[in-house]
């Protein structure tokens, strides 16, 4: 295969951003950063629905099968070997979970 300047570019940026996310540092800021963005995701999806007022069940029972779902993909997967891209997603619904928990706690007061 011939190696035009296109590919040469290619294979470095690939190879640099793989170094990225091999790295452990990387990987629990990111993991950081995604559960904060679950955290603002629950407020969006909580009060989004809510506006109307009706579609308040079919939130949640869309959000709760999304969940599982998730779960359904990540946990059989997530013993044998750790793929990134997954403890990512695990990092963002860990974040929904818990800024609903939040939310609901701020509803109760």
């Amino acid at each position: 295969m011939i190696q035009t300047q296109l590919n040469i570019i290619n294979r470095i940026i690939n190879l640099y951003i793989s170094q990225i996310f091999q790295n452990k540092i990387n990987e629990l800021s990111f993991s950081i950063f995604n559960i904060l963005f679950g955290f603002f995701l629950a407020t969006a999806l909580a009060t989004i629905p809510g506006q109307t007022g009706d579609w308040g069940i079919i939130g949640a029972a869309i959000i709760v099968t999304c969940y599982e779902i998730i779960s359904l993909i990540i946990y059989p997967h997530f013993l044998k070997y750790k793929n990134i891209l997954l403890v990512q997603i695990n990092s963002i619904k860990i974040g929904i979970i818990y800024g609903f928990f939040v939310d609901a706690f701020k509803l109760g007061s």
